[in-house]
């Protein structure tokens, strides 16, 4: 199994949690997502990108590190192809950090969705900004390590069936949720919380140090 840690320009809290999940991976940055990597204790093995977001000093600080330039019109985001690169040299799972809000809804959006589509090909991939956290659920169980009092939220990209919520303070049994449904947003853990699905693509989405709804 090969984890390879991906670094976006987008805002990125350095959490415990989050140097905890990329701690020993490999890494690959993405234009600006460089920023990043000495706040996380990381050396990337490849900066990739059309460098228009990364300043001049960002530039001199890693000039020892391998840079794969791409011009500025293309066909596919730096983020993109940081991520298919990494696919190319054995990436098994995926966190990519700095993927989640911001100031471009589009590019958070295309996240999700390539989060999802990854995922199909079976490679996990976990969205990160240190503190909010995505990954899809594709049917089956998964269990989310998240603290009492947590806010989570389940994002039905398509019908869900047989879905069943465990260690939340709003539980499920075996529920049939419509796409786009809102009956599973703003959740709160009870601790680590169980989720099984029957069938269907969705998006569970955490904030792990966020007790607002407690």
């Amino acid at each position: 199994m090969s984890l390879f840690t991906i670094l976006l320009a987008g805002d990125l809290a350095i959490t415990d949690r989050l140097a905890a999940q990329v701690a020993g991976t490999r890494v690959i940055a993405a234009d600006g997502g460089m920023r990043h990597a000495r706040a996380l204790g990381l050396t990337p093995e490849l900066w990739v990108g059309d460098f228009d977001s990364a300043p001049d000093a960002l530039l001199d600080q890693w000039q020892g590190i391998e840079r794969q330039p791409y011009p500025r019109a293309k066909n596919a985001t730096d983020g993109e192809i940081a991520v298919d690169t990494a696919i190319a040299r054995g990436a098994t799972s995926l966190v990519i950090a700095g993927a989640l809000g911001g100031e471009r809804t589009d590019h958070a959006v295309m996240h999700l969705l390539l989060a999802l589509s990854l995922t199909e090909r079976g490679i996990p991939t976990l969205l990160t900004t240190g503190e909010e956290e995505a990954q899809a659920h594709l049917g089956g169980q998964m269990q989310i390590d998240l603290p009492k009092g947590a806010l989570f939220s389940i994002l039905p990209f398509s019908a869900l069936s047989g879905l069943t919520i465990e260690g939340a303070r709003y539980p499920l049994d075996r529920a049939e949720i419509d796409s786009g449904s809102s009956r599973t947003v703003s959740n709160v853990a009870e601790g680590p919380v169980t989720i099984t699905l029957q069938s269907g693509r969705a998006m569970v989405i955490a904030r792990p140090a966020d007790m607002s709804g407690g």
